[in-house]
């Protein structure tokens, strides 16, 4: 995935940026504001004002269907949204590879591993949620577990770069590495109790309403901490577009820039796998659609249009999986897919209609 440098250094702030700038912060806020409105039980609009503003409900049951469903889960999908949408940039810019993305290249599955390893081997048998027993700092540790797979499986991917450097040869690699981080899964599902294979699989399918407020408290700081974070690396990213040997001219350290995408994108995709269950698409999709939405490959506005992007498309795939005015969820995982798959098949047919291969 190349780019021309009046591409990559181009594209200051100009009205047009700043106008689909401001629609997605309008659109994010109007998005939270419906995950706190649509569901199986009606809360007029003034009702929920007054909940949010603590002014209390003439109904003890709004405030908390508000406090203890709609608004935990809206700001974990604002988080978990943001958080796969920067995570699947740093590894497109990382690799040079459009396809490249947190649940393609195996990093889901190696954040679920850590996952499996400490719920299915020491979790509390009999929980109603998968981790709704941990506490702050069992929540943390779950974090920790699903970054350091998630970094696992990154690190191998690295590695394996080095050596190989067809892109598309890559990505099955990736794909391999995730079919064996699920084969160990598999393998602790087996010898796990009946309860725990079935809160792991439930989780599997991928919900943003599944979290505690202690969980919460982790997810919103792991999130915040590594988006301020990947703010301070939009000069590298820029640059690594360029390629390596003209990075290395321009005096960037490439083994540190790489150690540091590498850490920051394992924490995001770790974390979110952790409290979210594994959530496809979104890493690969947003990026493209920003690229195309903004027509550049600068980073200082892809970062934060992928941050408010990537939070409005898991809203609205969130609303659409809990099917407003039922009491049925169908599973995100389901929703995701059905809206990111069209985004990569366009890529890659847009690629082959302009005869270019879908690689580095």
């Amino acid at each position: 995935m190349k780019y021309p440098i009046s591409m990559i250094l181009s594209g200051h702030f100009n009205m047009r940026i700043t106008g689909i700038m401001i629609f997605l912060l309008l659109s994010l806020i109007i998005l939270f504001f419906l995950e706190l409105v649509l569901g199986s039980v009606a809360i007029p609009y003034p009702e929920i004002v007054r909940i949010l503003t603590g002014q209390g409900s003439s109904h003890d049951s709004w405030i908390m269907i508000i406090y203890n469903f709609r608004l935990p889960k809206a700001m974990v999908g604002l988080c978990a949204g943001a958080c796969l949408a920067i995570a699947g940039l740093f590894m497109q810019t990382l690799f040079r590879n459009p396809l490249a993305g947190p649940d393609v290249l195996g990093l889901s599955a190696g954040a679920g591993l850590g996952v499996a390893i400490v719920v299915l081997s020491a979790g509390t048998a009999g929980a109603s949620s998968i981790l709704g027993n941990l506490g702050f700092f069992g929540s943390v540790g779950i974090a920790i577990a699903a970054s350091f797979g998630s970094g696992l499986v990154l690190l191998m991917i690295l590695a394996v770069s080095k050596r190989v450097q067809n892109s598309m040869t890559l990505l099955i690699l990736g794909l391999m590495f995730g079919y064996t981080a699920n084969s160990f899964i598999s393998i602790l599902m087996h010898f796990a109790l009946a309860e725990r294979i079935q809160a792991y699989t439930i989780w599997s399918f991928g919900s943003f309403g599944g979290a505690t407020w202690d969980q919460i408290q982790v997810l919103v700081l792991f999130a915040v901490l590594g988006l301020i974070y990947s703010i301070s690396l939009i000069k590298h990213l820029n640059v690594l577009l360029l390629g390596d040997q003209y990075a290395e001219s321009m005096g960037l350290d490439l083994i540190r820039t790489r150690n540091k995408i590498f850490i920051i994108t394992a924490v995001l995709s770790g974390v979110v796998t952790a409290f979210c269950g594994p959530i496809g698409f979104i890493g690969i999709s947003v990026p493209h659609l920003c690229r195309a939405l903004f027509a550049t490959a600068n980073h200082c506005i892809l970062i934060p249009a992928c941050i408010l992007l990537g939070a409005c498309l898991a809203l609205t795939a969130d609303i659409i999986a809990s099917v407003p005015g039922y009491s049925i969820t169908l599973p995100l995982n389901a929703i995701t897919s059905l809206i990111g798959a069209p985004v990569v098949i366009w890529i890659i047919f847009s690629k082959s209609r302009n005869g270019m291969e879908v690689s580095v």
